[in-house]
């Protein structure tokens, strides 16, 4: 495994084996030294050029606790804010010689490209409209600890499908895992063709709760809209909100979930997100960073000729 670029570079083998690791990751989590050596003396960069809370600080978490040293960059009032390109920034940061470069961009792709400009190990922390690789796997990590297997298990991802990579490499993964996976959103933002990745597409919330075993929820990504997707979010709330009346259609004991950031009132009310029994939102962040600890020891094991992987 030489980079994390998309869940569709892995397997369902290699999924499983990235969960084992981040069990013991999570072991560490739970100790009064919160640290491991695994990249005592390495270094580490994350490249942000968009706004983040908890995928950037989960990974500096995950960073800091596997020892390394962290280069963080923020593309506001850094070079590129003076026209540099992302290809100049990645030889300039490739220069501190990284055993790992942690990238978000706006741009579908970015990643991809930086990975054939570097030597060092490139994970792609979301990259446009395509994918967000690291989320997939620490959502599905969070549902196999609470659910176990997911083989068979009814996930029902609901919202702005269109402009989502979360749900894109969601239902990569999941699916992967056995999952059956239904999309459903407004015809403004269900993507074209999207039931030939093997998902069901649905336009009725109401209709599409019934017998879901998790919801998981999608924020309106405002910022990543051209034109009017939605009349309003007052009658998107009325038409695709998650309310505890239209949870009740799902199954006695759905879990919810949400990749975050929420707008509460808008696609999920604060009465179903603070749940204490059913919703898992706060747990995806906890096993965040164990899961990309997990992501970084096995991307960085070739560097450091580690056997046991590829």
């Amino acid at each position: 495994m030489r980079h994390l670029l998309s869940i569709a570079d892995l397997d369902r083998d290699e999924i499983g084996r990235i969960m084992e690791l981040a069990d013991s990751f999570a072991e560490v989590g739970r100790r009064d030294i919160k640290k491991v050596p695994t990249l005592r003396g390495r270094t580490v960069v994350s490249l942000f050029y968009e706004s983040s809370t908890r995928t950037s600080s989960s990974f500096e978490l995950a960073v800091k606790r596997l020892s390394a040293d962290l280069v963080s960059v923020k593309a506001a009032g850094s070079s590129v804010d003076k026209g540099e390109s992302l290809r100049d920034t990645i030889a300039t940061l490739s220069a501190y010689e990284p055993e790992a470069i942690i990238i978000r961009s706006p741009h579908a792709g970015a990643a991809q490209l930086v990975a054939q400009w570097t030597d060092a190990a490139v994970v792609n922390a979301g990259d446009g409209k395509h994918e967000h690789p690291s989320q997939a796997l620490l959502d599905v990590y969070t549902l196999r600890e609470r659910l176990g297997e997911l083989d068979g298990k009814k996930i029902w991802i609901v919202g702005d499908v269109l402009h989502s990579r979360v749900a894109r490499s969601n239902i990569l993964c999941l699916q992967a895992l056995g999952a059956k996976v239904r999309v459903c959103a407004p015809p403004a933002l269900m993507p074209t063709g999207i039931a030939a990745l093997g998902v069901e597409p649905l336009h009725d919330f109401d209709a599409a709760l019934d017998g879901a075993d998790v919801v998981m929820m999608l924020r309106l990504q405002n910022e990543r809209m051209d034109g009017q997707f939605i009349p309003s979010a007052r009658e998107y709330r009325h038409l695709y909100g998650l309310t505890p009346e239209r949870l009740a259609r799902a199954a006695p004991e759905a879990i919810v979930m949400h990749p975050g950031p929420m707008n509460r009132g808008v696609e999920i009310d604060s009465s179903v997100a603070d749940l204490p029994d059913r919703s898992i939102i706060t747990t995806q962040v906890e096993m965040g960073v164990a899961m990309r600890m997990a992501c970084l020891d096995v991307l960085t094991r070739r560097a450091r000729r580690v056997e046991g992987w590829g």
